[in-house]
């Protein structure tokens, strides 16, 4: 079933688009059939959970971290963290740096834009707002901003997701010739299960997918 899921989704993205295989409450077996179907890029939001499944699968998976990250806990991704899309303050930034250097390592990371109308996503709320983080991560040598992320809201109104997944395209287009490296800035995660279709039509080259790979 999680093969014939993979198949069917990626018959239909278009070329040029990341798909992030959301496992996150789902066993090592199950990431297993996916990783046996050819995926290899798994999404997880708590970082304990993530730790422990880099340590039990294969370690040519790439692991991107999208759930909202407590600066405590970066130290247990830091050393082998491909993405991580959430972060949503200066703060936190700084502590990936920190974590980052003292693994020897370049951690790229998104910007998340609070863009739903739901009070408990996370995230800057426009590019001003997210500008001191860009300029901060000029000087910072352990973090690489590659990108925006964000959630539309939990609504069957597709015109309004339509418009909140245009607001952050727009965002990107606005943040990208601002950064330091434009040539790393080219990741819009935005689309998951339910929306990815208008994501993907509003631009977006990376989508994050758990219900519609792991669950019949």
């Amino acid at each position: 079933m999680i093969a014939d899921n993979l198949l069917r989704l990626r018959t239909m993205l278009p070329a040029g688009v990341t798909l992030v295989a959301v496992s996150k409450y789902h066993s090592a077996d199950e990431i297993l059939q996916a990783y046996n179907a050819g995926q290899r890029i798994f999404g997880e939001s708590r970082a304990l959970e993530m730790r422990d499944k880099f340590s039990a699968l294969p370690r040519d998976i790439q692991w991107h971290f999208i759930g909202h990250l407590q600066t405590n806990k970066v130290k247990y991704i830091a050393p082998f963290v491909s993405l991580i899309h959430s972060v949503d303050s200066l703060e936190l930034l700084r502590e990936i740096n920190r974590q980052a250097l003292r693994c020897g390592r370049i951690i790229d990371v998104l910007l998340e834009f609070h863009i739903a109308s739901e009070s408990t996503k996370s995230g800057f709320v426009d590019v001003e707002a997210a500008l001191s983080a860009v300029n901060a991560g000029a000087d910072l040598c352990g973090v690489r901003i590659c990108g925006v992320m964000g959630m539309a809201t939990d609504t069957s109104d597709t015109a309004q997701i339509t418009r909140e997944f245009e607001a952050l395209r727009n965002i990107f287009e606005n943040l990208r010739p601002r950064v330091s490296d434009i040539s790393a800035f080219k990741y819009l995660s935005m689309g998951m299960s339910g929306d990815y279709e208008i994501a993907l039509h509003c631009g977006s080259n990376v989508i994050r997918i758990g219900s519609a790979i792991f669950e019949k």
